[in-house]
């Protein structure tokens, strides 16, 4: 569409600068059917080589950018080669697009100038006409605005814009969303990059340095821990598996704080299944070896036995905070003694069957650094046991997740090819025997910049060619200056402005023609940008303070720079050019 709209508008400009010659040809006898195929085959012959070259450009571009794209997804894990194709039809629906596209945009101006009188072509009655003040003065009438910041230059260049409305429209819609979707794309990824430390890096950047997954096997299957845990550099090495079962909770175990707050039944609205005097809830297991359990255990205070659970006592208190900035409460009373587990996926089981009931060593608000989000909206209550519990539970119990995984926290936290040289020898112990997917955190880190990169580019690449479709209408028309406004220049000299004034009024509406689409963009990024940091619940200062003002003035200030460029060389071709000869003789450029 935009490329549709910059070669109609560039026939257009081209088309009225000669409204004269096709004048003089209807007076000789042209038909306005001559005149259209006459104008059709020029069309043609210009753009030939443009799209032959084009296609050929796209193709090379083409092919590079998926190259550059399959060599970095092809680091990532889990990712691909890519390879490139264009199928032969491929070229000939493009090539026979851009042949349609230049035919439409042609026959469009075409059309309007055939339907015109030899005596109307020849007297030129389609140039500029500009609104006059009512009192007939010869000065047009303005924006006030300008007026009162530039004087009368200002309000002449107001009124000159005005009248160019329509022919400055692809300008003022290609340069509109150019600039809202490269502010909103850069605002976009500045808040998700905020969001996603807040809520991944900087959250577990201190719980996991290495995760090693090891594919299809049950923790007590697992047999590598200890000789990872003897890896020169492996500080800490936890060894863990998921389940999922359901709690059989009793109503008078919930908590203080909780029951001030109305209890699991009104807080959960309904979600959470419940009889006259037990809650079922969700209670995702996470499976410790049992070193690690033992470690665990002497961090969070609670005496060490293998056949008990350590009950994760935390609730988000949904009412006084939200999920951004999360205030929490004890889930259950700390006097809980037992918690009985049952299976998920086999509630008609008998319950000696699908039920067990475990010894409550501790409730507490720690837990084991590892890389796992505790689900603060599903009022699920976590349990950690050890390895050997769940080997003598698993079969009423069920609910095993397939994988087990390996969290190492390193001695060089900061240094990249040592984490990189320990992640290589952690999976060399493992390799042999198990399947795995392993990662390490500040590759992980760099990957997750790359993407984003990636996906800036890739739209930043789209506001960029929008930007194009616009500057390019400014050039087409800044170059037929001479043709479309010798009048209205010649009137200006006429009342006393100087050459100097009117380099004043291409500076004014060069900077308008900037200035509108910015300014109307920058109000309605900020209109979605304050609903985006309302709905993610984000502190607006730290956005403020990690505000992409430097892309955003780089790229307003590039594209402001060559629409002066183009007013400048418009600008510069009416100013060495006689005006006077020029209303005398039409064959003058």
């Amino acid at each position: 569409m935009g490329q549709r709209l910059v070669i109609h508008n560039s026939f257009a400009v081209s088309m009225n600068s000669r409204i004269h010659q096709f004048g003089i040809f209807a007076s000789v006898g042209a038909t306005p059917k001559q005149i259209r195929t006459c104008l059709l085959q020029e069309a043609i012959v210009l753009s030939a080589v443009p799209v032959l070259t084009g296609i050929v450009l796209g193709a090379a571009l083409s092919f590079g950018t998926v190259c550059l794209m399959g060599d970095f997804a092809e680091n990532l894990v889990g990712g691909r080669r890519m390879s490139f194709g264009l199928h032969p039809a491929v070229w000939l629906l493009i090539l026979l697009l851009a042949v349609l596209t230049v035919l439409v945009s042609a026959w469009i101006p075409a059309k309007r100038l055939s339907r015109l009188t030899p005596m109307e072509a020849i007297r030129g009655t389609e140039e500029l006409q500009l609104k006059r003040r009512r009192i007939g003065a010869l000065l047009p009438t303005g924006c006030p605005v300008l007026y009162a910041l530039f004087g009368m230059e200002g309000e002449l260049a107001g009124s000159a814009l005005k009248a160019q409305k329509r022919a400055l429209r692809t300008t003022s819609v290609s340069l509109t969303l150019a600039f809202f979707g490269f502010m909103v794309t850069q605002c976009f990824w500045t808040l998700s990059g905020i969001s996603t430390n807040h809520t991944y890096f900087e959250k577990y950047q201190d719980a996991w340095d290495i995760m090693v997954t090891v594919k299809d096997t049950d923790i007590e299957d697992f047999t590598r821990t200890e000789e990872i845990r003897g890896v020169p550099g492996a500080k800490s090495v936890i060894a863990y598996q998921k389940a999922e079962a359901v709690c059989i909770l009793p109503k008078d175990l919930q908590s203080q704080e909780l029951m001030a707050l109305g209890g699991l039944e009104k807080l959960s609205e309904g979600e959470v299944s419940s009889d006259e005097e037990t809650f079922q809830i969700k209670a995702p297991v996470v499976i410790l070896d049992d070193e690690s359990f033992r470690e665990f255990c002497g961090q969070a205070g609670a005496d060490f036995r293998l056949d008990g659970a350590i009950v994760f006592n935390r609730f988000w208190d949904s009412v006084n905070s939200n999920f951004r900035y999360p205030a929490y409460i004890p889930y259950v009373k700390e006097n809980m003694e037992t918690v009985v587990l049952q299976n998920a996926a086999a509630k008609d089981l008998p319950v000696q069957q699908a039920q067990v009931e475990i010894p409550v060593l501790l409730c507490t608000q720690s837990y084991p650094l590892l890389r796992e989000e505790y689900e603060e909206s599903d009022y699920s209550l976590v349990q950690f046991i050890s390895a050997s519990l769940w080997e003598e539970t698993k079969g009423q119990i069920g609910g095993a997740r397939q994988d087990t995984y390996v969290r190492v926290l390193a001695d060089g936290r900061t240094e990249s090819a040592g984490l990189h040289a320990l992640e290589e020898e952690i999976t060399q112990i493992i390799g042999p025997q198990y399947e795995v997917e392993s990662e390490n955190r500040i590759q992980k880190k760099i990957d997750n910049d790359k993407m984003i990169k990636g996906y800036e580019t890739i739209l930043g690449a789209f506001c960029v060619l929008l930007a194009v479709i616009g500057i390019a209408h400014v050039f087409s028309h800044t170059l037929g200056f001479l043709r479309q406004r010798k009048r209205e220049f010649a009137r200006y000299l006429s009342v006393g402005v100087t050459p100097e004034g009117i380099r004043k009024i291409f500076c004014i509406e060069a900077l308008i023609t900037v200035g509108r689409p910015f300014f109307v963009t920058f109000a309605l990024t900020v209109l979605a940008v304050a609903l985006m940091i309302r709905e993610s619940f984000l502190d607006p200062m730290e956005f403020i303070r990690e505000a992409p003002v430097q892309p955003i003035l780089l790229f307003v200030l590039a594209v402001a720079a060559f629409i002066a460029f183009a007013y400048y060389l418009g600008g510069k071709k009416v100013l060495r050019v006689d005006l006077a000869d020029a209303l005398r003789n039409d064959t003058m450029i």
